[in-house]
């Protein structure tokens, strides 16, 4: 079984509450999980936010939606990744997303868990050596890798980045790594501050109504035709 868990919180420094922001008339998230549904590899997909008073409404409006959700320790995200896996005996690997990603192509998703199952890596992703656009990461990891990865020890900022554990010890853990055809990499479609949710706006507004489903190459397509868009984009 491939599990796929997306990280989402309320809490943000510079863009509070932006899970619940709105694209196209519903929460990003919503959005997030609409366009996971679209990837043909993945078997099952949880939320998992913090235990934090914050995130209550987020949760509670996830689970009266239907969807799955876990909740953990708002500073161990790597713990709180490997309870959803330890959750479900039969997960082989686990497929973590970030929750500030509303462009994430369910391609770029199958394509990354194909990759992993085909070479036996440890460590799947397109993110160690970067082609696509910030934002379209995809991080395919085996389920006892990062259960194992989790009961160690690790430095507070370890904790925080979930999967720098794993990533960086290519000797220990065997790693893959998927390629865009071109370098993207300067492109950033994260939502972290309110000028990048008017970038995704913009870009949900032209491009949903049409084809709820677009995937990378419609984005840079519309960004290239349009300079008013193309001045978020970089």
């Amino acid at each position: 079984m491939i599990l796929a868990v997306l990280q989402a919180r309320m809490g943000s420094s510079r863009l509070p509450g932006k899970s619940m922001a709105t694209l196209q008339g519903q929460p990003m998230i919503v959005r997030q999980l609409e366009r996971l549904r679209g990837a043909r590899c993945l078997s099952k997909i949880i939320v998992a936010t913090s235990t934090d008073a914050a995130d209550d409404a987020l949760a509670g409006f996830l689970v009266s939606r239907g969807h799955t959700v876990h909740r953990g320790a708002g500073a161990d995200i790597l713990a709180r990744i490997a309870r959803c896996a330890e959750a479900i005996s039969s997960v082989s690997h686990v497929v973590r997303l970030k929750g500030d990603a509303p462009f994430m192509d369910p391609g770029i998703i199958d394509d990354a868990v194909r990759m992993a199952l085909a070479s036996g890596a440890d460590y799947t992703s397109n993110r160690v050596h970067r082609t696509f656009p910030a934002g379209l990461e995809v991080e395919v990891i085996k389920a006892n890798v990062l259960r194992d990865a989790a009961a160690e020890e690790r430095d507070p900022q370890a904790r925080i980045s979930p999967t720098a554990a794993i990533r960086n010890q290519p000797q220990r853990w065997s790693q893959a790594h998927l390629k865009a055809a071109r370098d993207w990499s300067k492109l950033d479609w994260r939502v972290k501050t309110a000028a990048d949710l008017a970038f995704a706006r913009s870009i949900y507004d032209a491009l949903h109504p049409v084809d709820p489903g677009f995937r990378m190459g419609d984005v840079l397509d519309l960004v290239e035709s349009r300079q008013d868009i193309a001045r978020f984009a970089a």
